[in-house]
């Protein structure tokens, strides 16, 4: 896709390119709130649909199954739309879903709603960088992403501790009609100030014939399924079931607890650039396994001896593990290498796309566990799990970590 205004590539004097880049950040950084929400009001959305862990578990996986997805379709639609109108209609898409999901009692709405925020939310990271690519000169493309990164995390840092602080102040339906009608302003403004972009003619050619060609590399494929597996400390953990186990395991408030986890965010932060100046010292096969044996460990330390852990030790321990996490960036840089330089962007959108899958799997997974091993407690008519329960259920993550890390170690072998 070839722009009118291209010319902005070659110099940066107008304004234009740092405005749509502001306004595409702004709704990556806005997903991650409502990909949080969840596990802040875990009760409440029980309450609200008589559903157990399992129900809320898949719940919290729709979103996953709409980001997964849509990476490649939207990867696509940005290539021959460009981002003006595929940003708008997702954000308008996102603020309606969040809206819709408000004021329901439909359980079946409820799943469609979250469904539609999560597909539409891939627009997020996508547009942000086909932006990126298409305004700011190449040499610059690198740190505009890397700040992109950075100031989109910042979104998961507000999703916790602060917006747990609204909601406890002004209740949850309230706090997330103001998040809708910021999706649909981040929408508006989208619309209105693209309006310098024109398309004639198309660039990349992206297709799904494309993605055909993926899959005669075996090796791609498993380091994909790596990437699933060693995602459920950050879109298991963090995303959703972090916050209601540090309560009950560590005795913290909810506030505490949703700041503890907001930790492995502000890891996220420095781990990226840490980690691909490791993956040039050292094989990138071997950072990634030993980012997901480093998991494994931690976790493990943090479910089976909390006794031995305080509050600033669980808030450090989940700062590494927030860097560990970033072994994502070495996984797309990775797999870009096993292909042709034309298939590198929709290579890091299937890539992406089973990671995001990676946390329907994981909370599908953990809900099952703690309702199959479910004691029989009631409170409030919700299922009551002990912390022994939450234990065991969320030691999937560990163990899953393990494995993706040895699938690692083996392709490292057989380069």
């Amino acid at each position: 896709m070839m722009y009118a205004n291209s010319n902005l590539k070659t110099g940066l004097s107008s304004p234009f390119p740092w405005v749509m880049w502001a306004l595409t950040l702004s709704f990556f950084a806005f997903q991650f709130i409502l990909r949080l929400f969840p596990g802040l009001m875990m009760p409440q959305i029980m309450q609200q649909f008589s559903i157990d862990a399992t129900a809320f578990g898949f719940l919290s996986a729709m979103y996953y199954f709409g980001y997964a997805g849509m990476q490649i379709p939207v990867a696509i639609f940005l290539d021959r739309y460009g981002p003006r109108l595929v940003v708008t209609c997702c954000a308008l898409v996102c603020g309606l879903s969040t809206l819709i999901f408000i004021y329901t009692n439909n359980w079946l709405i409820a799943l469609l709603s979250r469904f539609l925020i999560g597909a539409s939310s891939a627009a997020g990271f996508l547009g942000t960088s086909k932006v990126v690519s298409l305004y700011f000169p190449r040499n610059l493309y690198a740190r505009m992403i890397g700040y992109t990164f950075s100031f989109g995390l910042l979104g998961a840092l507000y999703g916790g501790k602060p917006v747990n602080y609204l909601i406890d102040h002004c209740g949850w339906q309230p706090v997330l009609f103001g998040i809708g009608c910021v999706a649909v302003a981040i929408a508006c403004m989208v619309f209105l100030v693209g309006q310098k972009e024109t398309v004639s003619g198309t660039s990349e050619n992206l297709s799904f014939k494309s993605l055909l060609q993926l899959f005669k590399k075996p090796s791609l494929l498993w380091l994909a399924l790596v990437n699933l597996l060693m995602v459920g400390s950050l879109e298991g953990f963090a995303d959703v079931w972090g916050v209601t186990y540090l309560m009950k395991a560590y005795s913290l408030t909810k506030g505490d607890a949703a700041g503890a986890v907001s930790f492995i965010f502000i890891g996220m932060l420095f781990g990226g650039p840490l980690l691909a100046y490791f993956s040039t010292k050292i094989n990138a096969f071997y950072v990634i396994s030993l980012s997901g044996f480093g998991m494994a460990a931690l976790f493990v330390l943090m479910l089976y001896y909390p006794h031995l852990i305080n509050g600033y030790m669980l808030c450090m321990l989940f700062f590494v593990v927030g860097i560990l996490c970033c072994y994502q960036v070495i996984v797309f840089s990775v797999g870009t290498d096993m292909i042709t330089p034309a298939l590198a962007g929709i290579t890091v959108a299937f890539l992406n796309s089973i990671n995001m899958l990676g946390g329907s799997f994981f909370h599908t997974l953990i809900g099952s566990l703690l309702d199959l091993c479910w004691a029989g407690g009631m409170e409030n008519g919700c299922r009551l799990y002990g912390v022994e329960i939450y234990t065991y259920a969320l030691l999937s993550i560990p163990i899953t970590a393990a494995v993706g890390a040895s699938i690692a170690g083996v392709l490292k072998m057989r380069e």
